[in-house]
């Protein structure tokens, strides 16, 4: 099962292949998955919630590191070959973007996941902002998407993803992954990305509010971006400490927070 030959055997067993539709890219290579579950550090009787169980390669692993698993998985298909794997685990087949976790959890729990690459960002920076419950986070995403969760200000990948990501927790880059551990291989690297939950600070949905309305308008100036968004944009911005003719990019995360505080004094 953590092999591409016995992953493809136990598809085929099944009469099932990969769905690109929903962004299937099944994780084979045993040391990855060791490694994902060793920077995850489930303790015996730790709450994991994973997303897209696929084959159970990954839900098995943390299984076995002690771990009570909820899975999620939206491919039906894949029932029979989860009932084979990972026969004990409570898989839930539903769209995960759907459910509300804080009710559904019954205790703190950490998420760890080969999340498919068309859901990745939209559920990390909701779960951050949404879901105080999940307390961290060990995910396989595409390597685009580990760089702007991560990025230093000043770089093209710096952008609202990167300001949620440090408002509502510590993220890192924990390492890449080439295309050929999975099956299919998909057409870009991937990278597994750790966050941390820190607390948060009163103002960061309003922050981040605002740090959208900039990025928006990527290209233009703090004090013309932001004019729509105060009368005084000049003078709130001096407030805070940061020169108006700065872009969005060029900010720490926390600087936004400084402008909400700003605007109200």
């Amino acid at each position: 099962m953590t092999s591409p030959r016995a992953t493809r055997a136990l598809l085929d067993a099944h009469g099932l292949s990969p769905n690109k539709r929903l962004g299937q890219h099944f994780l084979v290579d045993a040391n990855i998955i060791d490694r994902i579950v060793r920077i995850a550090g489930p303790r015996p009787g730790d709450l994991v919630v994973e997303v897209g169980a696929g084959t159970g390669a990954l839900t098995a692993a943390l299984v076995g590191a002690g771990a009570e698993v909820v899975a999620f998985e939206v491919d039906e298909r894949l029932a029979p070959i989860l009932r084979e794997t990972v026969p004990n685990v409570d898989v839930r087949f539903e769209d995960v973007t759907t459910v509300d976790l804080d009710e559904y959890l019954a205790s703190p729990a950490m998420m760890v996941a080969n999340l498919p690459y068309n859901i990745g960002t939209r559920l990390i920076l909701d779960v951050l902002r949404r879901h105080p419950i999940v307390t961290s986070m060990v995910v396989m995403v595409q390597r685009e998407v580990a760089d702007r969760l991560t990025a230093n200000p000043g770089g093209k990948d710096f952008g609202l993803p990167t300001v949620v990501s440090h408002l509502w927790g510590i993220p890192r880059l924990e390492f890449r992954v080439p295309p050929q551990v999975f099956l299919p291989p998909p057409e870009v690297e991937s990278a597994v990305v750790s966050i941390v939950r820190r607390v948060v600070h009163p103002d960061a949905g309003e922050a981040a509010a605002l740090a959208a309305v900039a990025f928006g308008q990527r290209r233009k100036t703090l004090r013309r971006s932001l004019r729509a968004s105060f009368d005084d944009v000049v003078d709130i911005l001096a407030a805070a400490d940061i020169d108006s003719n700065s872009r969005p990019e060029q900010l720490e995360p926390e600087q936004w927070i400084h402008i909400v505080e700003a605007s109200r004094d």
